[in-house]
């Protein structure tokens, strides 16, 4: 079954062939066919070649017209073996060699031309058939085109939903990363104090701030969510309240602004936005630094966010963090750094184009 199903069109093809050729020489005039030997042999070799079309497509083609130029001219009655050619022919087209499809089947027609001019007055072929030849010959390697450039398109437009089905996960993926990883990374902190701290009040604060900090975690969660319904998306005017979540968890925090505040497009508030909250969420887990810096810089062109901690510095551990910052800048036209400050400490800085990049 699974042959069948793989080789339909060529079998169909064959058989059209084969009986076709069978039922012409067997109605034929009285006389003994001509040659019969070579005509069937070059029946069944042309239809035998039509099950290599898909790895071989250009020499089968070549070698059905081959094989209908030693049939027609030495055998009669005429059969069918111009199917396997023209279905050769169309295949070759249709897999993108549209140039040598032409080019063999303007040969053929060439071949036809020479051998009717070498006959004279005894013409196999009349102007009217040369004609209606060539013509089928024309339509079935522009349908061979049309087919190919058909499935082309239909490959390029599913590539690209598969593009944009992996650009939006991958959106989703950062997203959800920087609301929930922010966050819990501070309730892992709180937890810690308070799980192995030994002043009461101090364990009391911690859990306090814990249920602060999981009360900002589900609110944050849930404007992700209504975001990625296309909600209002987070700003740089929510830079506030992640500086205060961070001080709440021992951190001070400080923020500079440097020209003028305006309004700008959504995407690049985004990206600020969450550059500046993983670069908090980095601090607060591995940074142990006591002061944290955030600068936000307007300029005719563009905005930059820059994030000074005086912790330990040292080279920024792999993870997803840093990576996803990147490719939110990248994905804007903008660029990020990360690295260890000579004079202690760690900086991130990203600059983002005030447009978007298309």
């Amino acid at each position: 079954m699974a042959f069948l199903r793989r080789y339909t069109a060529e079998l169909a093809v064959t058989l059209a062939v084969l009986a076709g050729s069978a039922v012409v020489s067997l109605g034929g005039s009285d006389e003994p066919p001509r040659n019969a030997v070579v005509g069937w042999a070059c029946a069944v070799l042309a239809c035998a070649a039509l099950f290599l079309r898909r790895r071989y497509p250009l020499p089968v083609t070549i070698f059905t017209a081959a094989c209908c130029a030693i049939y027609y001219p030495r055998t009669d009655p005429d059969g069918f073996v111009l199917l396997a050619f023209a279905f050769a022919l169309y295949n070759n087209a249709s897999t993108g060699r549209i140039r040598s499809a032409t080019a063999v089947a303007a040969a053929s027609m060439g071949g036809v031309a020479i051998g009717e001019t070498r006959t004279g007055a005894a013409r196999q072929v009349d102007d009217f058939a040369f004609l209606l030849m060539a013509g089928w010959f024309v339509a079935l390697v522009a349908v061979g085109a049309v087919t190919y450039y058909r499935r082309e398109a239909e490959h390029t437009k599913e590539a690209e939903a598969q593009r944009r089905a992996a650009d939006e996960r991958l959106r989703i993926a950062r997203e959800l990363h920087d609301v929930l990883g922010h966050n819990l990374a501070l309730i892992n902190v709180q937890a810690g104090a308070a799980l192995h701290g030994k002043d009461p009040a101090k364990s009391e604060e911690a859990l306090t701030t814990i249920k602060q900090t999981s009360k900002d975690a589900l609110r944050e969660l849930r404007a992700t969510l209504g975001m990625l319904r296309q909600a209002d998306t987070p700003s740089l005017a929510g830079v506030t309240a992640l500086t205060g979540s961070a001080s709440a968890h021992g951190l001070t925090v400080r923020t500079e602004i440097d020209g003028t505040a305006r309004d700008l497009p959504p995407d690049v508030e985004h990206a600020a936005f969450r550059v500046v909250q993983e670069a908090l969420t980095n601090v607060a887990r591995h940074a142990a630094a006591n002061t944290v810096v955030v600068r936000i810089g307007y300029t005719d062109h563009d905005v930059s966010v820059q994030i000074d901690d005086d912790g330990r510095g040292g080279a920024a551990k792999p993870g997803n963090g840093i990576r996803g910052m990147t490719e939110r800048a990248e994905a804007l036209g903008g660029e990020l750094t990360a690295s260890a400050r000579e004079d202690g400490g760690f900086r991130v800085r990203a600059r983002l184009p005030s447009r978007a990049a298309k």
